[in-house]
């Protein structure tokens, strides 16, 4: 009997999740980062989606993604597929680069919307590979957190989805969202 056929809703937000294979490394230095951020870039242009969030860690990434025509299961077969051909290039491998299919979940509303972010964003903190979220260079934390244009997003990149849930000027809404990640990473009470 074959897997289930994923559900996919155009102009939605999923949280989504892909892991190395074994929990394999699937980044072993910055240009790997790199090259998968490229990746990214480049299916955009031809692929339209917009993220609000994402992670990439040692072994897996997170992405909250929305796409609004191209169905998620497409859209991470072609992310996955291109990176598994340059990782299994360059390291000179061949097989699995990543454990299974991806993990989605839709994200019904507002605080879903900020709960997945803030969890995302949180990741290296919790693996304890840095102190606070703004020292990971592989998140999207940094956009929200520096000021524009020091770091500038890329196109896919739509902080609104999340900062907009805030008021004020867009700075003092991300200033809002960045100070409840930081509340969020010590389980105090939040005031959206």
């Amino acid at each position: 009997m074959g897997r289930p056929k994923r559900i996919f809703l155009p102009n939605r937000y999923y949280h989504v999740v892909c892991r190395g294979n074994r929990r394999d490394p699937l980044f072993r230095n910055a240009t790997d980062f790199e090259a998968f951020f490229h990746i990214l870039q480049q299916l955009h242009e031809k692929y339209p989606f917009e993220m609000a969030s994402y992670c990439f860690m040692t072994n897996h990434f997170h992405f909250q993604i929305c796409s609004r025509e191209t169905s998620l299961s497409k859209l991470m077969a072609l992310v996955n597929k291109r990176y598994a051909n340059y990782y299994n290039t360059k390291y000179r491998i061949s097989g699995h680069v990543f454990e299974k299919r991806f993990y989605d979940k839709l994200i019904d509303d507002k605080e879903g919307m900020l709960e997945v972010s803030r969890y995302i964003h949180l990741n290296p903190v919790e693996a304890r590979m840095v102190k606070k979220p703004e020292h990971y260079p592989w998140s999207s934390y940094g956009y929200y957190f520096y000021p524009y244009p020091q770091y500038i997003p890329p196109r896919f990149m739509k902080l609104n989805k999340i900062t907009d849930f805030y008021e004020g000027t867009e700075g003092e809404k991300r200033e809002k969202y960045c100070g409840s990640v930081v509340r969020s990473a010590y389980h105090t009470p939040e005031d959206s």
